[in-house]
């Protein structure tokens, strides 16, 4: 069977809750410089989105609505215990001390220590009729401030799903949202993740275009200003990471014409270089959402981790290094 047939099969929106039948998790390990791709742990359950600890220890993941930690040295999988919080995804990120994951769950935003402890909801309440989400993609360099993407019902425009989505600002303590994107109508914005030094901003958008399926990567200062756009091809490009020596960005990059950021099609890895602007493809995978929806790149800079989910047929294999 063919990738091109396996992803008619299988091709799949964002959000969904479980696996394909036949198919598996794979958390991987890829090194940058040596080309190296390792797979550490496999389950035939549905694991997304590893974020790395500032200690180089342990991975963070999502399943089942909640959160685990996977040793990468021993591979032992722990459950946090969230106090009875529940449909937890895969925008989870974590302090720049480590100590303190930070995560949306049923579109609120909470932290909860990586020890173990209370859990603190950050997000503020909105009138139910709005449909208000947050999605979770950054935290600025002193701690103090989350990045995420806000989602909220129109009464002109939600049965396509768009809506009101916006990049915003919210105090890691709670606080006022400030947005940092306008009031258009189906422009979808996402991923927003600051850099290292807290200059940028990173996102994907689609506000060179206004078209659906015309996503590309850009940034703009925190305070919102200065948008730039960052790649340019016919590819659909999502989710920039930034690694810890603000010298490059990974990112997730789809067929061109791809709607949103689905699961369970073949797509790239990229690498992106900040100063010259040049792309290299480093991975091909059978994945999409939950593979790299949130930054991680390990302490040391030249390691990320990230999800695979091959399906029966398909003979990708792990990955694919270009």
């Amino acid at each position: 069977m063919t990738a091109d047939t396996v992803t008619t099969q299988y091709e799949r929106s964002p959000g969904r809750q479980d696996l394909q039948p036949g198919q598996t998790t794979q958390i991987i390990i890829a090194d940058v410089d040596a080309g190296t791709a390792e797979l550490i742990f496999e389950s035939d359950e549905l694991f997304e989105a590893p974020n790395w600890s500032p200690d180089g220890t342990t991975l963070v993941l999502n399943s089942r609505g909640g959160l685990y930690l996977l040793n990468v040295n021993t591979c032992a999988l722990t459950q946090l215990d969230l106090g009875g919080i529940e449909h937890v995804n895969n925008d989870h990120i974590l302090s720049p001390d480590g100590a303190q994951i930070y995560f949306s769950a049923a579109g609120a935003l909470y932290s909860v220590p990586i020890d173990g402890g209370e859990v603190q909801k950050i997000s503020n309440d909105f009138p139910a009729q709005w449909q208000y989400h947050y999605w979770l993609h950054g935290v600025s360099a002193d701690g103090r401030t989350l990045a995420y993407v806000s989602t909220q019902a129109t009464a002109d425009d939600w049965s396509n799903g768009r809506g009101l989505i916006r990049l915003a600002t919210i105090p890691a303590a709670g606080g006022e949202d400030t947005y940092l994107t306008g009031d258009e109508i189906g422009v979808h914005y996402d991923g927003p993740e600051y850099s290292p030094d807290g200059e940028w901003i990173y996102y994907n958008s689609e506000e060179a275009t206004g078209r659906s399926g015309e996503a590309q990567l850009f940034r703009m200062r925190p305070d919102g200003s200065d948008h730039e756009q960052l790649t340019f091809d016919d590819r659909v490009n999502w989710f920039p990471h930034i690694d810890p020596q603000n010298t490059r960005a990974l990112y997730l990059s789809y067929a061109s014409g791809t709607q949103t950021h689905p699961a369970d099609v073949e797509l790239s890895i990229r690498l992106l270089d900040l100063e010259t602007r040049q792309t290299q493809e480093v991975i091909t995978l059978f994945g999409g959402q939950g593979t790299l929806n949130v930054n991680s790149w390990a302490p040391d800079g030249v390691r990320f981790a990230y999800a695979a989910y091959p399906a029966p047929g398909y003979d990708g294999g792990i990955a694919r290094w270009s």
